[in-house]
């Protein structure tokens, strides 16, 4: 058997890996989208270094369009095989996906070269058509010699960790692809659900060289930023944010705030269509929530919905958004700056002392985000250079990626003396190494830092 990596190897986006098995069966865990503006991302997204074709059957972990993004694109060029997943992870799927067809065609409609988008519409509605879904904890049979359960991974709704029972030659190997693994103290969803015993796993790292604050006290630092920002310097706080996951965390701060009558007299703003639509899926998706949401469902049944708050879909109102004269909360996509409603709202406002925007999660070096977060002074947004004049502030408590101590607090649940290959992935390669030395010391042996385009004999 093969594992080997095309994407989120020694670096953070683009999760692809390949299982090529003895009897020529091939199967793909993830399609997602190189993300940022390094050289030859057009490149990276364009072409797959395997032939589509070729692959048999496509298991996805989660939505996320660094996991699921070119899931179109491996259509479009020949795949014609099952693509498996749970079912929130579909619906989600049909939010992104449209959108991300729907931004490439009309950016190929603004540019002035003849490229092509990698996908269009009628690429996403075949793939969607290859898909089954598959719940928690109930193993499906795949074929004759590949079985597929999925774990709850507490990243996001849907999110899975890929457990696979694979048979060759008389034997049986159990193999764990973790996706992306949340935190254990997540409030809306479960936490990480311990996965069956593995001899080989394919572990994300993303923190593997931090620990992210306590949530405990996430209402009160939020609380502090929106009366810092918007009460004593009247300005706005910007807080770019993944659709799915991230902003319904912060909503559910808010609504909390709100209901406590502690939330000061200032209109907060949900400024993206992709969020309002997945935060209703969550909210017909609640059997998903932890036990503690399931409570604080008992007394507020919408934790998503506040009398200050107003989600925005419609692009003129977005665009009216942009003159108001008064000090608000703006909420949008992406997360890592580079595409979406945020951008237009970090041209109009990053030039203004007045005015914060708060990080709260991971942004990759080479993108909008990564620059503002690493300090950059000025920054270009939709090709005109700006002073970065206004406060940059951090809060990693919003995270939906778990720290090293919940990939440990994961991964002890495993015999150690069983597991024959850890391959970590979706990290920066200096992340990666601290986490390498930080399992090294807990007793775990035979880790690998899984690299771009190598295969493994496994």
């Amino acid at each position: 058997m093969e594992l080997s990596f095309y994407g989120a190897a020694q670096s953070v986006t683009g999760s692809k890996h390949l299982i090529t098995l003895g009897n020529g069966r091939r199967i793909l865990l993830d399609c997602g989208m190189v993300q940022g503006k390094n050289g030859n991302n057009e490149d990276l997204n364009a072409s797959f270094l395997f032939k589509p074709e070729t692959v048999d059957y496509l298991i996805l972990s989660h939505a996320h369009i660094d996991h699921c993004g070119l899931i179109p694109r491996l259509v479009k060029k020949g795949f014609k095989g099952k693509i498996f997943s749970t079912p929130p992870t579909l619906e989600l799927c049909k939010i992104l996906l449209n959108d991300s067809a729907n931004i490439q065609e009309a950016e190929v409609r603004r540019s002035d070269t003849k490229t092509e988008p990698l996908y269009g519409k009628d690429d996403v509605d075949t793939a969607f058509s290859l898909f089954t879904t598959v719940e928690y904890d109930k193993p499906y049979t795949i074929d004759d010699s590949i079985e597929l359960l999925f774990t709850d991974a507490g990243h996001i709704l849907g999110s899975a960790v890929v457990n696979l029972t694979i048979k060759e030659n008389g034997k049986e190997r159990h193999i764990a692809f973790t996706g992306d693994i949340g935190r254990y103290c997540n409030r809306i969803l479960k936490s990480p659900q311990a996965f069956p015993q593995a001899d080989v796993i394919i572990c994300e790292s993303t923190y593997g060289d931090k620990l992210h604050e306590t949530i405990d006290n996430s209402e009160e630092k939020l609380l502090r930023m929106v009366n810092y920002t918007c009460v004593e310097k009247k300005g706005n706080l910007l807080i770019p944010a993944f659709s799915i996951g991230r902003t319904q965390e912060l909503i559910f701060s808010l609504n909390k705030l709100a209901e406590d009558n502690r939330l000061p007299d200032v209109d907060v703003f949900i400024d993206s269509p992709m969020s309002v639509y997945a935060t209703d899926v969550m909210r017909d998706n609640k059997q998903y929530f932890s036990d503690s949401m399931q409570e604080y469902l008992k007394f507020d049944s919408d934790p998503f919905g506040f009398d200050r708050l107003h989600y925005i879909v419609d692009h003129n109102d977005s665009a009216e958004l942009q003159k108001l004269d008064k000090p608000c909360v703006i909420i949008a996509a992406s997360g890592m700056m580079e595409g979406g409603r945020i951008v237009h709202h970090l041209k109009n406002n990053i030039s203004d002392p007045k005015n914060t925007i708060l990080v709260t999660g991971y942004c990759e070096p080479a993108t909008l985000g990564g620059k503002i977060s690493h300090g950059a002074e000025e920054v270009v947004i939709m090709d005109e250079t700006l002073p970065v004049k206004a406060e940059v502030i951090f809060m990693n408590e919003y995270s939906a990626h778990a720290d090293y101590g919940d990939l440990l607090k994961l991964l002890m649940r495993q015999d150690k003396e069983q597991i024959k290959k850890i391959f970590l992935v979706h990290g920066e390669k200096r992340t990666m190494v601290s986490f390498k030395d930080i399992l090294e010391e807990y007793g775990f042996k035979n880790v690998e830092m899984a690299e771009y385009r190598m295969s493994y004999e496994v």
